[in-house]
């Protein structure tokens, strides 16, 4: 995903869906281009889902990391 330019939802959505390895920088790095993403959609609630989720990956809390991404997933395929 390049900087600056809009995502539609179907993309973001293949993007979050392969966040699954990589360290941690990779993976952070990877969640504020989504959060970011997110808001050029319009979609604050979804960018603070993410945020959420990034912070509960540096926490080590998989669980609610897992079902930050999911609740974002869930919500961008409405918006296709």
């Amino acid at each position: 995903m390049a900087k600056g330019s809009t995502t539609a939802p179907g993309q973001l959505i293949a993007f979050l869906n392969a966040l699954s390895f990589g360290d941690l920088d990779a993976i952070s790095a990877k969640l504020d281009e989504a959060r970011a993403s997110c808001l050029d959609l319009g979609q604050p609630e979804l960018a603070a889902k993410l945020e959420e989720a990034s912070s509960a990956l540096r926490t080590a809390d998989l669980k609610t990391y897992r079902r930050n991404i999911e609740t974002v997933v869930s919500r961008l395929g409405h918006l296709k």
